[in-house]
């Protein structure tokens, strides 16, 4: 008896947690109106999510959450347990429809690139092929999967999960080398107890491989101010890659800066070998990131302007609040265990912690405050948290802790926010394609019919459709209702209002007549023009998909029609 109550006594911590757990997921959830999160806020999430139904489930996770704490497997070998494990759970996301516009911008790019090729694809980005404010890393590397795998989602959607694997692997490596397996196991647990990032991995997007390359260009700088030779390489690839993934990576690469400084200043017997080896670095990425620019100037040029113009201005009107980035995108008690590592980094006069502290303070000073935008600090974020866990001696405590938050989170991001992504209107799209593909024909011709408000322009809706069918799509764009260059200039989504429809579209065999028709509409009560009408007349609707949402002004319905 005496033995069971030693035992009970030791494992304490194993309940207290388990409270602590439970009691965060109430709290927030009677608290949810104050997720201001424009994709994915608790307010929206729960009105399709059975509370009481996830409560029990989260009770199960930290079950699982106890198991894998007592398994070997996770301590022997850290980063393959983050990347399978982090792989494992993104593959349930990519039922997930496409649910942000921008999707098209870069699927539409990338398929230039499979139609036309890669020399194409480097000549045209940005004049015949619209770049709006996108850098070219990722829908030429979208397109080369096109080009080598074939045009399927899928195929984007396990390199988007590698790279989101990945990161977390390279959370543990960097939290290594700064200071020991433990620091960095526990961020990279902790990286995973950020549910808004799960959301974004399925998209053919460009913040998760951003999120991935800036990770990967701190770790490789790391390794080559240490080891410097073919890491000097690496690093500098790796840079230039950053620098054409997004422009928000330029303000983050600054903390290149700041570790070349970290190393300088500790590293004193060494401040030679390790300033020629950060500058050889700096150069190289430097001379091949201005030798494109230089090729692409007129059109950096004038995104540079668009961006300080419009997009600039504009993130003051479409922000979120820290709040809702750090306390319900990001788990409550990783933020509250980061904040605390920062008191602790100051008591120990630890001068590397500056190294992880600096995006996320960047994040503050410039007022950034959108989480998707803001998703490339979050491997700091997880190592910032987990330097401030690292004071509580218990061992076994910690890495529970840290595996309750990411199961709990991984359950809220799979029973409530994935439920929600079938209820935006934008799930039409996705169940329109696989329908089509269903049907007889290699030939889509697509007609777009738009009645509303000037929010966001119904043809983009095509390249989205694309994703989702393997048929070839016909479509000639043709804008269906009239809006002013002013309403265009202050629209959120006024690259929707500056598509061009690419040339692959209209090069469709127009000698062949397609069995299958989609009309896409923001209308669902589907009153037709009379040009549509008059063109239907030899064809019978045989679905309709009318999935619609209160959360977005912008709703897209598909009818498909088949010939009589």
């Amino acid at each position: 008896m005496n033995r069971v109550f030693q035992r009970l006594k030791r494992n304490s911590y194993v309940f207290l947690i388990s409270i602590l757990m439970l009691s965060s997921f109430i709290t927030l959830f009677l608290l949810r109106d104050l997720d201001d999160n424009r994709l994915a806020s608790w307010e929206w999430a729960f009105l399709y999510a059975d509370p009481a139904r996830i409560f029990l489930i989260l009770i199960f996770s930290i079950l699982i959450a106890y198991f894998l704490s007592r398994l070997p497997f996770v301590d022997k070998h850290p980063a393959l347990f983050l990347f399978t494990f982090s792989f494992a759970i993104s593959f349930l996301f990519w039922r997930e429809p496409e649910i942000i516009l921008d999707a098209s911008r870069y699927f539409t790019q990338a398929k230039h690139l499979e139609v036309y090729g890669a020399g194409y694809f480097l000549r045209e980005w940005g004049k015949t092929i619209p770049a709006w404010t996108d850098m070219p890393v990722m829908p030429f590397l979208y397109g080369l999967i096109f080009k080598l795998f074939g045009e399927a989602r899928i195929h984007v959607q396990i390199f988007t999960s590698i790279l989101f694997s990945l990161t977390a692997a390279l959370t543990y490596l960097i939290g290594s080398k700064l200071w020991n397996r433990d620091t960095g196991l526990i961020g990279g647990i902790l990286f995973l107890g950020i549910p808004c990032i799960l959301v974004n991995v399925p998209l053919m997007m460009v913040d998760v491989p951003l999120m991935f390359f800036v990770t990967l260009s701190v770790f490789l700088f790391l390794k080559a101010l240490e080891c410097g030779k073919c890491f000097t390489v690496f690093s500098s690839f790796s840079i230039t890659l950053t620098f054409f993934t997004k422009y928000s990576a330029w303000l983050m690469l600054s903390v290149l800066v700041v570790i070349l400084a970290v190393y300088i200043i500790r590293e004193s017997g060494e401040r030679r070998k390790i300033m020629i080896r950060g500058m050889s670095i700096i150069s190289i990425s430097g001379l091949l990131a201005g030798a494109f620019i230089l090729y692409k100037l007129d059109v950096f040029s004038e995104q540079i302007r668009f961006l300080l113009s419009f997009q600039k201005p504009g993130l003051k009107r479409w922000g979120e609040s820290f709040f809702s980035t750090f306390f319900f995108q990001t788990h409550a008690f990783i933020t509250i265990a980061a904040g605390y590592s920062v008191y602790s980094a100051i008591r120990k006069k630890d001068l590397k912690y500056v190294i992880i502290l600096w995006m996320v303070l960047l994040v503050f000073l410039f007022q950034i405050k959108r989480s998707r935008y803001i998703m490339t600090i979050f491997p700091m974020l997880s190592l910032m948290a987990s330097y401030g866990l690292m004071h509580v001696k218990n061992r076994k405590a910690i890495k529970f802790f840290a595996l309750c938050i990411a199961c709990v989170s991984i359950v809220v991001a799979v029973f409530a926010y994935l439920p929600m992504t079938e209820k935006i209107s934008l799930v039409n799209l996705r169940d329109a394609g696989e329908y089509i593909d269903s049907l007889d024909g290699g030939i889509v011709e697509v007609l777009t019919v738009q009645r509303g408000g000037p929010d966001a322009n119904i043809a983009v809706s095509v390249p989205i459709l694309d994703i989702f069918t393997s048929k070839k799509i016909r479509h000639e764009y043709m804008r269906s209702i009239p809006i002013s260059p002013q309403e265009i200039e202050i629209s959120p989504l006024r690259f929707t209002w500056e598509y061009k429809n690419p040339d692959y579209y209209s090069e469709t065999n127009k000698k062949e007549d397609s069995a299958v028709v989609a009309l896409i509409s923001d209308d669902k009560t589907l009153k037709l023009p009379a040009y549509v009408e008059s063109k239907m007349k030899d064809y019978r609707r045989v679905k309709r998909f009318t999935v619609s949402d209160d959360m977005f002004r912008f709703q897209v319905f598909v009818s498909v029609y088949s010939r009589q």
